[in-house]
């Protein structure tokens, strides 16, 4: 899988980056997260720092346009995207578990 940066546009007032990238792909269209763990090696971040926000394959092709939020930090991207965003990008999970866990317990 190849990821290649299109556009970058940065966006000082939200602590993050708008990416817009190109994925070509010898099998099928890779699956959300594998998409977000490239962009973040490619980018040198933490995965958590990074939202896919849509995925583009046009049909009987080998590649993939997409869009990214890149945030300065996990907690940025906690505060700024919307809950579904954070669940499918899987994002803030193991800490949702921990705080829900918690109050059962005491």
């Amino acid at each position: 899988m190849d990821v290649d940066i299109i556009s970058e546009e940065e966006n000082p007032m939200l602590h993050r980056t708008d990416v817009t990238f190109e994925l070509i792909h010898e099998d099928a269209t890779p699956s959300r997260l594998q998409v977000r763990d490239s962009l973040a090696a490619k980018l040198n971040k933490d995965a958590d720092e990074v939202v896919i926000r849509k995925l583009d394959t046009k049909f009987g092709m080998r590649k993939t346009v997409g869009q990214a939020k890149v945030y300065d930090t996990a907690d940025y991207a906690r505060e700024v995207e919307q809950n579904h965003m954070l669940e499918r990008n899987k994002i803030g999970a193991e800490d949702d578990a921990e705080a829900e866990a918690e109050p059962e317990e005491a």
